[in-house]
């Protein structure tokens, strides 16, 4: 008796000594984790980031959380089975707020699924009364499928005078061709807007057993772009119906096959102002950065053009009836040059003085461009009058040739442009709307 008593709790000492070890793990793992989401948050945030550019920074931050997500599920796991084995001990991840989850969008195709008790009747005998609904909503995809058309046109003949009736073929982005205009349309907005090349496209066609080889797909490109030449051509209309004007250029890589390699190219692009209650963005594929490209789009428009400080504006502004509007986002960053090699302290009063007007844009932004004007002149136009002679005072105190001389001359010789907003409520003090429109293109080419 006392034999089988002893081995009863060498058994429970060896259990508990188990449960110990297995608990001691489970807190060494989640303390582990938690480590490793600080470590990941602090590389988010650092200010290291900074030095990277856009793309770069964009990729890092998706790895970053990509990898929070995972170890977070991971805690989550681990706190669950400790929750089930009674050990409430508490970490800090129990306490971090979670951000609100955004409502998926109305316009969404739902598919309900009603869940009922199989038995509605309780164990007294009564039957229950719904009195309520619990509804939740998950998110989910339908991945890309591929279907056929098949079109069976019939064929009607008369045996009396030997007449043939059939409905005609219907005109198509590619006659005789495979593909339908969606099929055209999906495979152009996979290159040219969501970047994908073509064999990447090949080999995820290949995947639903459709065969369709790159040099298909840029066939169907090539075709697609001939058939949206009018489109283009009315939006380009379009574009230039408006009297303000968003104009700027980006360096692309294009195939260079006699030499085996590429050589630079640009894309420009002209956009409505970013006030307009209509906007529009148009792109043009240009051998160069010369000024007869501008020259040749903006043929026949007047009105106000907002750019950067790139010479060549200086021409097209001579044409027609045109009024010049300068990016104060490109001034600024001369002297923010300036303050981060603490060249000068100049740069740093003139971002605060800087600062000051876009915080009446901000306050600007959802009004009339009547009432836009007024504002700018009674609260920005002293701003800029200050700022325009404290800059000439400042000029004469620093040496000719250094950094800040050529920061200072490049807002000073441009003033007149970088003024123009405050004369007209419909442009904008800089042009990061059209530059935010045209990064896209920058970052698939760089």
């Amino acid at each position: 008796m006392a034999a089988k008593v002893l081995q009863h709790i060498g058994q429970q000492s060896q259990q508990i000594d188990s449960q110990a070890k297995t608990i001691e793990f489970k807190e060494a793992r989640i303390q582990s984790i938690l480590f490793e989401l600080r470590r990941l948050k602090a590389w988010r945030f650092d200010a290291k980031t900074e030095r990277m550019n856009a793309e770069q920074r964009q990729l890092f931050e998706e790895t970053l959380a990509a990898d929070q997500a995972d170890l977070e599920a991971q805690l989550a796991a681990l706190k669950a089975v400790a929750k089930d084995s009674g050990d409430t001990a508490d970490t800090e991840h129990d306490t971090r707020r979670k951000p609100k989850r955004q409502a998926l969008p109305e316009h969404l195709k739902r598919v309900e699924h009603h869940h009922e008790p199989e038995n509605t009747t309780c164990g007294c005998g009564q039957a229950m009364v719904r009195i309520g609904e619990d509804v939740s909503e998950r998110l989910d995809i339908i991945p890309a499928e591929f279907f056929v058309h098949r079109h069976i046109r019939g064929k009607w003949a008369c045996k009396c005078c030997q007449t043939l009736v059939q409905e005609p073929v219907g005109p198509q982005i590619i006659d005789k061709g495979m593909p339908t205009a969606g099929l055209v349309a999906h495979t152009a907005v996979s290159r040219f807007v969501d970047h994908i090349p073509y064999y990447r496209q090949e080999q995820i066609n290949a995947r639903s057993g459709v065969h369709t080889p790159r040099s298909t797909l840029a066939s169907w490109s090539g075709q697609a772009g001939a058939a949206l030449v009018p489109l283009y051509a009315a939006h380009r209309e379009f574009v230039l119906s408006c009297a303000v004007v968003h104009a700027d250029e980006t360096p692309v890589a294009m195939l260079d096959p006699g030499a085996g390699k590429t050589k630079r190219a640009y894309v420009w692009a002209y956009a409505r102002s970013g006030f307009d209650v209509s906007p529009g963005v148009v792109y043009e594929f240009c051998l160069g950065r010369g000024a007869k490209y501008p020259l040749e789009f903006l043929k026949g428009w007047s009105g106000t053009l907002i750019s950067d400080g790139y010479g060549v504006y200086d021409q097209v502004l001579k044409q027609e009836s045109r009024v010049g509007a300068a990016c104060l986002a490109h001034a600024r960053r001369k002297f923010d040059e300036l303050v981060k090699d603490r060249l000068s302290p100049v740069g740093t009063q003139v971002i605060q003085r800087i600062a000051a007007l876009y915080q009446i844009e901000r306050q600007v932004k959802g009004l009339s461009p009547e009432d836009r004007l007024s504002i700018r002149q009674s609260s920005a136009k002293p701003l800029c009058k200050d700022l325009h002679a404290w800059l000439k005072r400042e000029r004469q105190r620093v040496p000719e040739g250094s950094a800040t001389a050529k920061a200072i001359d490049y807002s000073l010789n441009r003033w007149e442009a970088l003024t123009t907003y405050l004369a007209d409520g419909n442009v904008q003090i800089d042009n990061n709307h059209l530059e935010n429109l045209i990064r896209p293109w920058a970052m698939a080419c760089s």
